[in-house]
């Protein structure tokens, strides 16, 4: 009987220490968890503050959670609310007004609060040498998940497998191989310009917003450059990848809310159909591609069957684990996209209605496109290597407009930076339109437009300092720079040739950055078709 009544005390005592424990352990973790979120959200921003204070670092204090992100959303939306007053080049306090507001306020030492991570302004030409220098530094910080869903591939990728994707696309873009895409290039224009033939008069004019003209030229090239004879499918890639570029940045600026975008939302079920209708469709060409090179065919000269032949070489001379994998290869496409369409874009559109503004300029650039054709209609790969003045012109477009204006990085350890020391985890801000508009390196002058500053190339024009950054600098610069250089001096050697332009009155000056520096309300300019146009035509 004793037995027997001790049996029930044992169970009842085990199941009381179980319980016990279970409770013990579910407190510590408890606990653990609160001390981290009390330290990542109050400690440690306190921390950070402090000691950015004490090396003359000036910034607003930190407030729980948002920092200045409230802040930095009004005056965003207050800056983009209305055009600017003038065509002046001064658009940091427009496209920048957060970043203008601390500098304006605390100098070129400063700092903003993403949440509670500190962004350090960084507008030190050495500093910005290091940080673009030594990449696997000063990493890129971690993405807001709601920008994964438009593209990923090389530009986003960190370590090992950046140096790998690099490595395997790097070869597409040597200037040996876009020789081969100016072909592409010239009959994407050729079909915009013949839309604009139709709608401009012979020795007449018309006003006409260049943009969206212009966008669809850019996605018609990367189309067939990307995918060749595939590029109808390219076409209906891009259509969905603006679509998608819309509902991203529309989510951007809502405050992120974790697991949030797994909802069934209206917009969230939108995105997961583009998703899978630009994967499914780059599937089928890609695996089309795949299928005709195992066949013993040419891999073909646009950038799907050159990533596509770099890709086989790798894998059968160093093994799997060193090529990509089908998924990547699909992301690397939408990049080629993304990248590619945008940047070219950006780039002509700003020249167009600069051009515009300065016509001098203009007609100095029609004439040597007419030089160095000596009355030839189409231009080739070594034309437009000779057009030093439209080089120029672009370095002195993409200084004051870049169509990459910022950059984001972060320290991975503790660092000493421009003299500084800099916490772990603290993100640094690369604002290019600011570093191109410092007088102590480009001089009284530094809000005009002035292509002559170089004349001499971009080392005599910045001192050989590192603070032109249209497409970012050291290991990690635009691998497509070259290809958007080829294609702009292409598209803007054509339309020279065919008309002349000038700002219309209805144009509103409104440079906004939508991930690059977009014209906000269009760039609406009145074209005159050249009357050698004309004849040419007829």
């Amino acid at each position: 009987m004793e037995a027997d009544a001790a049996g029930p005390l044992n169970t009842a005592s085990s199941a009381w220490s179980f319980g016990a424990a279970v409770v013990l352990v579910l407190g510590l973790g408890l606990g653990w968890w609160l001390m981290n979120v009390v330290n990542n959200l109050w400690l440690r921003p306190r921390r950070v503050e402090k000691l950015l204070r004490e090396q003359g670092l000036g910034g607003n204090p930190y407030r729980l959670f948002f920092g200045d992100l409230k802040d930095i959303k009004k005056m965003r939306e207050a800056s983009t609310s209305q055009a600017m007053s003038s065509l002046s080049n001064d658009i940091v306090p427009r496209v920048l007004p957060d970043v203008h507001r601390a500098v304006t306020d605390y100098g070129k030492k400063c700092f903003l609060w993403f949440g509670a991570r500190p962004a350090v302004i960084i507008t030190d030409p050495e500093a910005v040498k290091e940080i673009f220098s030594k990449s696997f530094n000063y990493p890129k910080p971690p993405r807001n998940p709601r920008i994964k869903v438009l593209t990923r591939g090389v530009a986003t990728y960190e370590g090992d497998k950046w140096a790998k994707h690099r490595k395997l696309i790097t070869p597409a873009f040597h200037l040996e191989k876009l020789k081969h895409m100016v072909p592409s290039f010239h009959l994407s224009c050729a079909d915009m310009l013949s839309l604009w033939e139709k709608i401009i008069p012979d020795n007449g004019s018309r006003e006409l917003d260049v943009w969206p003209y212009i966008q669809t030229m850019t996605s018609d090239a990367i189309s067939r450059t990307a995918f060749g004879s595939s590029y109808e499918e390219g076409r209906r890639v891009f259509e969905l990848q603006k679509v998608q570029a819309a509902y991203v940045m529309e989510a951007l600026r809502s405050v992120y809310i974790p697991g949030m975008r797994f909802l069934p939302t209206k917009s969230n079920r939108r995105m997961e159909q583009i998703v899978k209708e630009v994967e499914t469709t780059l599937l089928r060409v890609i695996k089309k591609r795949m299928q005709a090179i195992e066949a013993g065919e040419s891999s073909g000269q646009d950038l799907l069957g050159l990533l596509l032949e770099s890709n086989f070489r790798e894998i059968k001379e160093q093994g799997h684990k060193h090529g990509m994998s089908l998924q990547e290869v699909i992301e690397e496409c939408k990049l080629f996209y993304f990248a590619g369409q945008d940047t070219t874009a950006t780039l002509l559109t700003w020249t167009m209605v600069l051009l515009s503004k300065h016509p001098a300029w203009q007609s100095r650039a029609r004439e040597e496109v007419r030089q160095v054709l000596g009355g030839r209609q189409n231009l080739e790969h070594q034309d437009l290597n000779q057009l030093k003045v439209m080089t120029m012109i672009f370095y002195e477009v993409l200084r004051l407009y870049p169509s990459i204006p910022l950059f984001h990085r972060i320290t991975c350890r503790d660092s000493t930076l421009g003299g500084l020391q800099i916490p772990s985890g603290v993100q640094l801000l690369v604002a290019a339109p600011l570093l191109h508009r410092d007088k102590e390196i480009w001089g009284d002058d530094v809000l005009e437009f002035n292509p002559e500053r170089f004349s001499e190339g971009v080392s005599k024009a910045t001192n050989a300092q590192a603070i032109y950054i249209p497409f970012g600098a050291g290991p990690r610069l635009c691998i497509g720079q070259n290809f958007a250089m080829l294609e702009a001096k292409m598209a803007m050697s054509m339309i020279l040739q065919g008309y002349t332009f000038e700002l219309s009155p209805s144009y509103s000056h409104a440079p906004q950055i939508v991930i690059s520096l977009v014209p906000q309300h269009g760039a609406h300019l009145i074209l005159h078709k050249n009357s050698s146009s004309a004849s040419a035509s007829a």
